[in-house]
């Protein structure tokens, strides 16, 4: 987890260099520390939450009762795309929740934010996503998984295992967050909607070798291309994971008697038992499915996981609020 403070948020860990630009801001510097500590007295206070992934990033604004001020919403910040990516959706989903609140943009600097994000278990990427300008007086950046949790549980122990076009599981038990996969589209996100969106059309050009077998599934994806194989691939050359995740859906329209969709979601349900029980392991008392695909995949996962899974009790930018407020 990543914590900037000051204009800019581009000095971590509460380091102030110019204490009469943070006395203008409304910022009192601690003359011990030199952290930035917020005068309640002096100018309001507002926290703005966000929760990105490589489908979308949103963004709520709150003011210091916890009213919701304004929302905003842009694309993709998976922060394995790069900060050049992820950093620009991230501003202008906080600068449209900013403009729906009636805020100028100067009111940044006196903005908390809490960022939940893909990629942010990753400590260079964290690390690199906290260095961009994006203006507020205090910054956290942690993973989407995080924030999720201590939404889904309201601050308690437990688990999430989060289904949506990435995938991540953590447990956060006794102050400990572990996390379990989350290594991103190229090397992990199993039973993520990219991953079983590439995995299907796969399968899709596998049966045009007749390598595989040929389905009423693999006959509407290579539709998608007119039934031209050389297009799926100059089509791959620049997809990204939300691209491919666009197909998920329909290996879950196909499952019932498709023979290759039963087997794409069969494999995917091995990876998502897998990773719950390395959560229980972890000690998690419960555990909450949560991401687009979450509802989906419920209806395949064996009968013994009805006791520990539970509905979550806030979503993850619930989550990153809590984030923001805490500052760490």
């Amino acid at each position: 987890m990543m914590i900037c403070h000051g204009h800019g948020a581009m000095r971590c860990r509460g380091i102030v260099k110019n204490r009469k630009a943070a006395s203008k801001q409304g910022v009192r510097a601690n003359k011990r520390s030199g952290a930035l500590l917020w005068e309640t007295g002096m100018t309001a206070i507002y926290y703005l939450a966000v929760d990105g992934g490589g489908t979308n990033t949103r963004a709520r604004l709150y003011d210091e009762s916890d009213k919701l001020i304004g929302e905003g919403l842009s694309g993709s910040s998976n922060l394995t795309l790069g900060s050049d990516i992820a950093g620009p959706a991230i501003a202008a989903a906080g600068d449209a929740a900013l403009v729906a609140a009636g805020l100028q943009p100067g009111a940044k600097t006196r903005i908390r934010a809490g960022l939940g994000l893909s990629g942010g278990n990753i400590p260079a990427l964290a690390d690199s996503i906290a260095a961009f300008p994006f203006g507020y007086g205090a910054l956290t950046v942690t993973s989407d998984a995080v924030t999720a949790c201590l939404g889904a549980h309201a601050g308690e122990d437990g688990g999430i295992f989060i289904l949506g076009t990435g995938s991540q599981g953590l447990a956060l038990v006794g102050g400990k967050e572990t996390s379990v996969g989350g290594w991103g589209f190229a090397l992990g996100d199993d039973a993520s909607g990219a991953v079983l969106g590439r995995a299907a059309l796969r399968a899709a050009l596998l049966s045009v070798d007749l390598l595989g077998p040929v389905s009423d599934l693999t006959r509407r994806l290579l539709a998608h291309f007119h039934d031209d194989p050389n297009e799926a691939v100059i089509w791959a050359r620049t997809a990204t994971p939300r691209d491919y995740g666009r197909f998920a859906p329909l290996v879950f329209e196909a499952a019932g008697g498709d023979v290759v969709a039963d087997h794409l979601i069969a494999g995917a349900t091995g990876s998502i038992v897998a990773m719950l029980d390395r959560l229980k392991d972890l000690g998690a008392p419960r555990i909450a499915l949560m991401g687009g695909l979450a509802e989906p995949y419920r209806p395949y996962l064996p009968v013994r996981y009805d006791e520990i899974l539970v509905p979550p009790k806030g979503d993850a930018l619930a989550g990153a609020l809590t984030l923001a407020k805490r500052g760490r």
